[in-house]
């Protein structure tokens, strides 16, 4: 039996919308994150070292990593499902925004984040003020663009077909959603993004993503 172990409002719950979608017999261990700190609790470490989710067990086998825990998914329960012909060209589109999603469209996202909260406790309060100005300068002068760079790049792309790999939904298009949701959520607005946006509001009406949902819990980016 497949076990997945889920933190709240995080990756993990692309991998529940994945399993629905394979309609594979699973069973969820809930996780929830420190309100103070919005980390992961240290049980998930009793799963794998590094305590963070996405993790699945499949009896004996411990995969951690999203897009690591997607190919072994499709590869193993597919059957074909969810994964472009193999020498397609939209086969080389599938690995590539599977690595993309946390390589490259991640990271300005996550130091977003990371900077927005600089200047807030527990920092000393007389340094608070200078935190919150570099924070600013760093915002506007480097990650702004980034993401606005990447954003294009990905509307672009879904201009074609509306899918991330072909024409056909895929296991890619699972892998890019967290990113276009925190986006969506935090960073961007959707209507300087048609394409993202109808992407977004198409997955988000799948039974299997609304099942997710229903097992899931609460999920701030959907």
């Amino acid at each position: 039996m497949i076990t997945l172990h889920h933190l709240n409002n995080s990756r993990s719950q692309r991998i529940l919308w994945l399993l629905e979608e394979l309609q594979l017999p699973y069973q969820i261990k809930h996780y929830q994150r420190s309100p103070q700190t919005i980390l992961a609790p240290e049980a998930l470490k009793q799963v794998h070292p590094l305590g963070k989710a996405p993790v699945i067990t499949d009896g004996e086998t411990v995969v951690a990593e999203s897009g690591a825990i997607i190919e072994y998914l499709v590869e193993t329960y597919g059957q074909g499902r969810f994964k472009p012909e193999p020498a397609s060209a939209a086969l080389l589109d599938y690995r590539y925004w599977l690595h993309y999603a946390e390589g490259s469209a991640m990271p300005p996202l996550v130091m977003s984040l990371v900077f927005s909260r600089l200047g807030h406790a527990p920092m000393p309060r007389l340094l608070r003020p200078v935190a919150r100005m570099i924070a600013k300068g760093v915002i506007r002068g480097f990650l702004q663009p980034q993401i606005k760079l990447h954003f294009n790049f990905i509307e672009q792309h879904l201009a074609h077909s509306g899918w991330f790999a072909g024409n056909d939904f895929s296991a890619a298009d699972i892998q890019m959603s967290f990113p276009l949701e925190a986006a969506a959520a935090r960073a961007i607005d959707l209507e300087h993004y048609p394409h993202i946006k109808d992407f977004l509001e198409r997955i988000h009406r799948r039974p299997a993503y609304q099942e997710a949902l229903k097992k899931g819990g609460p999920y701030a980016y959907a």
